[in-house]
């Protein structure tokens, strides 16, 4: 006998019954899948404990990193790169501030050059002046003259003494990516493919460089359920290697020359896992090209947090939403990963919210050793579930996707567009009910705060982006808070904020409890929130508000107190204010008789009754 088995002799093993015969007895009488069974957006159901029978028959299971199929990861462990993006419009500034952070703890440069026809050699070279690189990795971001970076690179090697296959990084092409995200390429899809398969040709000598970064960012971005992304990233990567194994490039010189994409939600176990079941998938995938056990069919990802849930309001929260995130890339196995600055969504990155985000990964690398084990969330009978299950669904709807063609045709018939945006609808919705929460946007919001001088409103809503004449319909990117936050710019915009009186009166519990529940409610949409009671009856509490110059009257009472007290109220307020009433009591059927229309309650789609009173005030919330 094992020490370890010494020391627990003395406790029985615990069977799943016993532990079911507990908990239902614990639950007394209420419905255990009903209270305790987590149902996810992507249709699983997820037990609240897992045992270590829930590993049996799982497939994926008894492999270790570097291994195929790869679900655990490389073999040089969980070394990550820590990832900070430039956007490149003087070389020299950019090249300074490379320098710069590459002395704070960046080993992966993302270089985003906005004029491609700026790319020469002399500008190249003053990019990269005075970076060594052997000891960083560097990646290029241009839309246009990828051939002729290129070739700029590999002069720029040889200029330096440095081996071609010394340059790690990429020249990130992706024109299927593009198309689907502006809808249209400048030159035929077919002629995009095509110069894509020069990259590779070209690039050969290069062999640690990859041309084709496969944006699988934009499904996440846009709402889409851990599922549908999975399932998308894959078929847009499948796409990608019949095109161009279809033109001459050989499979190993495919899988090895692209890299992927993929943003991180806070979904955090579910991310995790999600990167696990991404790579065993993708191995799949390439073994069915003919290519054997190799390097090349683990998949190289770049993981970047993701925008979805990003907000204007509250904004800090952003750091805690990022940080969670971070960790899920880490934990998964991610190859290298961007922590965008909490304020990217509304704003230009400030010094501070750049050091913030630099600071994230490596307080998890050097001080929380994240870095020190490889695929670390191993053996969770949680997590090594809901990988399997990931791997089972998303496969099941990257077939169905082949079946229709592959992800191009897919994506012309506009199957993909439609798939993603039915699920960001299903979850705006559930925002607007508060089923998915964001903290200081549609639950807990500050409602005396006001938006950042720094914001960017044309930055943070966007301008839309139509499909008249376009080649495919784009994939449409929104964030979930975007129509609250729509609501609350507009509220603030008014010279005088909407003054919500919370008329509090009569029992203690329930009058404090719906005066919390309305306040959270109505900062929601920016409104001052206001209220000095209790008062001693309804007709004084009216008196109070329309003395303070409300706009919204909300009773905040028991149900039994409503059918005396709101009359009192309607009484005295008269047309001069709207009253609300929190709570949803019996005699509502007689209050509506009197005129009271407005009833406030856990069932109120909070988003939906909003814009319904920024109307009654005539506020347009439409940007």
């Amino acid at each position: 006998m094992n020490r370890f088995d010494d020391t627990f002799k003395e406790f029985a093993p615990v069977t799943t019954e016993e532990w079911m015969e507990k908990i239902t007895a614990d639950l007394k009488g209420a419905d255990f899948n009903k209270k305790l069974v987590w149902r996810t957006r992507e249709g699983f159901e997820v037990m609240p404990f897992h045992r270590s029978e829930n590993l049996k028959d799982l497939k994926h299971l008894g492999t270790m990193p570097g291994m195929p199929p790869f679900l655990r990861g490389g073999a040089r462990g969980n070394n990550w790169l820590v990832r900070q993006n430039i956007n490149v419009t003087d070389f020299k500034e950019a090249n300074a501030k490379a320098l710069d952070i590459l002395m704070k703890g960046i080993d992966s440069l993302g270089f985003i050059i906005e004029d491609a026809t700026a790319v020469t050699h002399d500008s190249i070279a003053l990019l990269l002046e005075g970076i060594d690189i052997d000891s960083v990795e560097l990646n290029f971001a241009i839309e246009g003259r990828a051939l002729e970076l290129i070739h700029i690179l590999e002069n720029i090697l040889k200029e330096r003494g440095v081996e071609r296959d010394s340059l790690r990084g990429s020249v990130e092409a992706d024109p299927l990516g593009r198309l689907m995200l502006n809808g249209e390429l400048c030159v035929p899809v077919e002629d995009g493919i095509d110069y894509l398969a020069s990259l590779f040709s070209e690039s050969s000598p290069m062999t640690s460089l990859r041309v084709l970064q496969v944006n699988g960012a934009s499904f996440n971005n846009a709402g889409a359920d851990t599922v549908t992304e999975m399932a998308f990233i894959l078929s847009l990567g499948n796409e990608y290697l019949s095109q161009l194994t279809g033109r001459g490039i050989a499979t190993e010189r495919v899988a090895t020359g692209m890299g992927f994409t993929v943003a991180i939600g806070s979904n955090y176990f579910m991310e995790i896992a999600k990167l696990r079941a991404l790579r065993a998938l993708w191995a799949t995938v390439v073994k069915k090209y003919g290519l054997a056990d190799t390097d090349g069919c683990c998949m190289k990802i770049a993981s970047v947090t993701t925008e979805w849930n990003k907000t204007a309001y509250d904004p800090y929260v952003n750091m805690l939403r990022t940080q969670t995130e971070a960790m899920s890339a880490t934990i998964g196995g991610t190859d290298s990963l961007l922590v965008d600055p909490f304020d990217k969504v509304f704003a230009t990155p400030d010094n501070f919210s750049e050091r913030i985000a630099r600071n994230q990964q490596l307080l998890l690398r050097e001080e929380a050793y994240f870095g020190k084990v490889a695929d670390p969330s191993a053996g969770s009978y949680y997590i090594e579930k809901l990988t399997a299950m990931l791997i089972d669904s998303a496969w099941k709807l990257f077939l169905e996707v082949e079946e229709r063609g592959g992800f191009l045709k897919a994506l012309r018939e506009g199957f993909i567009q439609d798939r993603v945006a039915a699920m960001a609808d299903k979850r705006v919705a559930d925002i607007g009910r508060r089923k998915e929460i964001f903290v200081g946007t549609n639950q807990y919001p500050s409602s005396a705060e006001k938006l950042s001088d720094r914001v960017d409103i044309k930055r943070l809503f966007g301008e839309g982006n139509g499909i008249e004449g376009k080649q495919v319909k784009p994939l449409r990117i929104i964030r979930g808070a975007e129509e609250f936050e729509k609501l609350r710019y507009a509220a603030g915009k008014m010279e005088k904020r909407p003054k919500v009186s919370l008329l509090t009166v009569g029992n203690l519990k329930m009058r404090m409890a719906r005066s919390q529940f309305a306040a959270n409610f109505f900062g929601c949409a920016g409104y001052e929130i206001i209220g000095k009671g209790p008062y001693k009856s309804g007709a004084e509490g009216a008196e109070a508000a329309l003395g303070d110059g409300a706009s919204l009257v909300v009773v905040c009472s028991s149900d039994e107190e409503y059918a005396e007290v709101v009359p009192q109220v309607c009484e005295v307020v008269k047309d001069k204010a709207v009253v609300v009433v929190a709570g949803l009591p019996e005699c509502a059927d007689e209050l509506r008789k009197i005129g009271v229309n407005h009833f406030i309650s856990v069932r109120s789609n909070v988003l939906e009754t909003l814009r319904e009173f920024h109307s009654l005030l005539g506020i347009d919330y439409k940007i």
